[in-house]
């Protein structure tokens, strides 16, 4: 399908981003873990990113250092993202309250991903209106589903696979109402099989693709995390639409690499 960015005036980001997954297109995206100065926004090129997913995972930061970020990324037509460390379902509103949507890390139980999903797109909904929702598709009136659907409708909710059963899981885990991609984390994930950051295993690489079949089955786009552009090319010809390249630190160093070793033998 085609890539080209929308440009829709006054359009949310994560409308866009949303519509644009849902139509088929692929969405393209990297990682932020330490740029949290908003003017770095200046410095994206247009039509290079749909996305970005803040974590701070790695760092000695907190999800809310990124929120000037947010906004300016979201000046600029992009959404925002942010992985959260916890897997508790008020720590999800709360991320979805502020963020464009949220990235669940190590998702492989399905009953707590459907609380998980439920606390991000069924908001404010709670407690045994909550659960009468998730079990019984029940609500207290048309009128709250009818609000909650409008409030929630671009908010994105992505389960990250990092794990063998989550492979187990993945028909089971589309299904889950509020799914808008999924995500591999290809370092847990290979680390779960027993091949350690052998992403060009090939029991990695199928595993990629049962990712990629299980939800285009569902219409959910899928990808993996990748750092180097010949693995995540490989991963676009398999098929996934949700391509999530790199992160700040490493294009930084990677483009310093090249750059000056050139220089340098002048």
């Amino acid at each position: 399908m085609p890539s080209t960015p929308y440009t829709a005036p006054g359009s949310k980001p994560a409308h866009l981003l949303k519509d644009k997954m849902m139509k088929g297109h692929t969405v393209f995206g990297m990682l932020i873990q330490h740029a949290v100065v908003p003017s770095i926004v200046d410095f994206i090129p247009d039509g290079t990113l749909d996305f970005v997913i803040v974590t701070a995972e790695h760092n000695a930061l907190d999800i809310a250092d990124f929120m000037p970020l947010r906004y300016a990324l979201a000046a600029k037509g992009i959404a925002c993202l942010a992985r959260t460390h916890s897997r508790d379902p008020d720590d999800v509103a709360k991320v979805c309250d502020s963020f464009d949507g949220v990235v669940i890390p190590y998702a492989e139980d399905i009953d707590l991903i459907k609380r998980l999903a439920a606390a991000a797109v069924y908001r404010p909904l709670k407690g045994v209106a909550l659960e009468k929702a998730i079990k019984e598709g029940k609500w207290p009136s048309d009128k709250t589903r009818d609000y909650i659907e409008q409030k929630c409708a671009d908010t994105l909710f992505v389960p990250m696979i990092e794990s063998v059963l989550a492979l187990q899981n993945l028909d089971a885990i589309c299904a889950i109402p509020g799914v808008s991609a999924l995500f591999i984390g290809p370092n847990d994930m290979t680390t779960n099989m027993g091949i350690p950051n052998e992403y060009d295993h090939p029991d990695f690489i199928d595993n990629v693709q049962k990712v990629i079949d299980a939800a285009d089955k569902r219409h959910i786009p899928a990808g993996s995390w990748f750092g180097k552009t010949d693995q995540q090319l490989r991963a676009i010809k398999q098929g996934a639409r949700f391509i999530c390249h790199s992160n700040d630190s490493s294009l930084l160093k990677d483009a310093l690499t090249q750059v000056f070793s050139t220089l340098r033998k002048g």
